[in-house]
């Protein structure tokens, strides 16, 4: 009796992983479930174990390091796949389909960026985290949106698709230019040389995978050592990926290598990213912690500045005929998306640990912030998108 109920139990469990795996809302659970538990332990007896663990030293840079310069260039990476192909073959292949959500990308990154300013001006210990609240998360976004199923038409999910991606593109930009600092300029030419080799290969059509990856293991180093971001490396190296004719998608090195890398970074990438990251000891902060300048500009940027810049601007493309409103969607479910655009988990931290590399106690001050407002706005999104038809 017990042999025949493990048979049939067990192809029911792989089958239930298999489509959890499968869904669209994995991913941002996974971190969900990545961000509490780190949140947990730091507030934990482990809490020691936690801190010293991410700052172990191996091969010359800590844990924490590795992560976010070594295992963020990966997640890179597929960030400039993704821009590459819809820039070329996707949703945002030409004006028509860009318009839209790069409008609302734009209001949605600059009106944040403008509140966090307008709260922390003269501050010149917080300033240089203006761009934290411009960062959609947009695995944790589309993750949000999938929950509500039919409910929400196909369109939306590609207009906050196409708007996550433009939002990525002018977060690489403003990491390259905003936050590079003690350049090396010997190794800024080494990195330039392996970048022209790329460059080389593409144009010379070079179709195999591994001689890009290992002149982008070079790149990655270089740019270690050249004070430029590291993983401004992965972008790099995946815009010289070849795409190929799309009428060969099926041996596209740029799409097999997209692929691949998907559930790699949605699974394990961000996931641990997320838990070295967002764990911070709620021991020492307070109520009067969160209203301090950084915190506060970071949770009112996401939750306010998202929703007035993302819609605002989309809003106004349409009434001046710039743009026209998702398919099969309404004004109602377009301000639940701006709303969901608040999210800004991952790249948020990301570029909070950029702007206060010497400031561990204002970044711990950030990360409840961008978790707080995180929060805020995927329920509010939830909440407009469910009460919408």
């Amino acid at each position: 009796m017990s042999t025949s109920i493990r048979r049939t139990e067990s192809p029911n469990v792989f089958a239930f992983i298999s489509r959890f795996f499968a869904a669209e809302s994995a991913g941002g659970l996974v971190l969900m479930a990545a961000a509490i538990t780190a949140l947990t332990v730091a507030n934990s007896p482990l809490a020691k174990d936690y801190f010293a663990a991410l700052h172990t030293q191996f091969a010359g840079l800590s844990i924490e390091q590795w992560i976010n310069d070594g295992l963020m260039a990966i997640f890179f990476m597929l960030v400039g796949l993704e821009i590459k192909r819809e820039m070329l073959v996707g949703q945002l292949a030409s004006w028509a389909q860009r318009s839209l959500p790069g409008f609302a990308a734009l209001g949605g990154m600059a009106v944040p960026a403008l509140i966090y300013v307008a709260i922390n001006w003269g501050n010149s210990e917080t300033i240089d985290g203006w761009a934290i609240p411009s960062a959609t998360d947009i695995a944790f976004a589309l993750g949000v949106l999938s929950l509500l199923g039919k409910r929400v038409p196909v369109s939306l999910k590609i207009f906050l698709s196409a708007l996550a991606i433009l939002d990525d593109l002018g977060a690489v930009l403003i990491i390259a230019l905003f936050y590079t600092s003690g350049l090396s300029v010997p190794m800024l030419l080494t990195a330039l040389g392996a970048l022209l080799v790329l460059v080389g290969m593409n144009k010379l059509g070079v179709r195999k995978l591994s001689p890009y990856l290992i002149a982008g293991a070079l790149l990655w180093f270089f740019m270690l050592q050249s004070g430029v971001h590291s993983t401004l490396a992965g972008v790099a190296l995946a815009l010289c990926i070849p795409l190929g004719p799309p009428d060969e998608a099926a041996r596209s090195p740029l799409l097999y290598l997209e692929q691949k890398l998907h559930p790699w970074v949605a699974f394990a990438v961000v996931p641990i990213f997320g838990f070295a990251n967002a764990g911070v000891s709620l021991s020492g902060i307070t109520a009067n912690n969160l209203v301090e300048p950084a915190p506060l500009g970071v949770a009112l940027g996401l939750v306010i500045g998202k929703q007035v810049g993302v819609y605002a601007s989309a809003a106004l493309a349409i009434r001046f005929g710039l743009a026209k409103l998702p398919k099969d969607s309404n004004w109602i479910q377009l301000y639940g998306v701006a709303a969901l655009c608040g999210i800004g988990f991952t790249m948020s931290l990301f570029i909070g640990a950029l702007a206060f590399p010497n400031s561990p106690h204002v970044f711990d001050e950030v990360k409840v912030g961008v978790l707080i407002a995180s929060t805020l706005s995927a329920i509010i999104g939830l909440s407009v998108l469910r009460r919408s038809r």
